[in-house]
């Protein structure tokens, strides 16, 4: 259950469907999140790895690698192997994923944001990797892909910034294959007496000075760190992905619950 632990106003959402309104700490009419959020990461498109830097203390990379590392991708190219990561548009969860399988997987980037898209398109060039990543603009909620047609489906990062997560969560389950997977790594819900504290007077009063110091603008850092805070917890979101139909639901703790692993099955 979530609990208080900061005058901050740190507990997470009581309903999740109140995340369509919700921008950050204040509350938007419905309809307007999108394009408030879409205007958040034109801004740090290209600073994007900075941006988690922040707020992660650098983390954020050992954490994508546990990921990878627990997805597991093939190696061996035995038959054609597909990963969507949807709100990855800088394309380095699928850029990590192509490289750890030898180059016989193949991914596809979606996210709703062009200035992302842009910068992961120039990121897989330089990597070589263009014949392996495609950049395709389309919405969580309602993915441009067919029933049935990927292996694995990766989110990092991004659901939460998502206004319908319900509806992200349906979409997962249909575009997977039978058999397929969803993982989404995203911030959480500290789990360590103490450390919440202290992750929460970094997070509100040192993570938006430094985007301000490194950007010109804080004010981007401020809303994510208040949509870490307004974000359901582990178990809640737990239970949200199951009642998308996945399976086999888990979820790991990273650094004590500030970030979090969640995995389901198509079956």
């Amino acid at each position: 259950m979530a609990r208080d632990t900061s005058s901050t106003a740190r507990s997470s959402v009581s309903d999740p469907a109140e995340m369509a309104t919700s921008f950050g700490f204040t509350t938007v009419k419905e309809g307007e999140k999108q394009d408030l959020v879409d205007d958040v990461f034109h801004k740090v498109a290209t600073r994007y790895d900075l941006m988690n830097d922040l707020m992660s203390g650098g983390m954020h990379r050992l954490w994508k690698d546990a990921m990878i590392s627990a997805l597991n991708p093939p190696t061996h190219g035995a038959r054609p192997w597909r990963l969507l990561d949807v709100a990855g548009g800088t394309g380095d969860i699928a850029t990590r994923v192509v490289e750890r399988s030898g180059k016989t997987a193949s991914a596809i980037v979606c996210d709703i944001n062009g200035s992302m898209l842009g910068v992961g398109k120039e990121r897989a060039a330089k990597a070589g990797l263009s014949e392996h990543i495609e950049f395709v603009q389309g919405n969580a909620e309602d993915l441009p892909f067919p029933d049935n047609h990927f292996d694995a489906y990766t989110i990092a990062f991004g659901i939460r910034n998502v206004p319908q997560i319900e509806k992200a969560l349906q979409q997962a389950h249909r575009v997977l294959k039978r058999g397929g997977r969803f993982m989404c790594l995203e911030f959480s819900q500290v789990d360590v007496p103490a450390l919440d504290k202290v992750y929460d007077l970094f997070s509100f009063h040192a993570i938006p000075k430094m985007g301000a110091m490194v950007t010109g603008d804080g004010d981007p850092y401020a809303y994510l760190v208040e949509s870490i805070r307004k974000f359901p917890n582990q178990e809640r979101f737990a239970e949200m992905i199951r009642r998308a139909g996945f399976q086999r639901v888990t979820y790991r703790n990273y650094t004590g619950g500030i970030a979090a692993l969640h995995s389901g099955w198509k079956l």
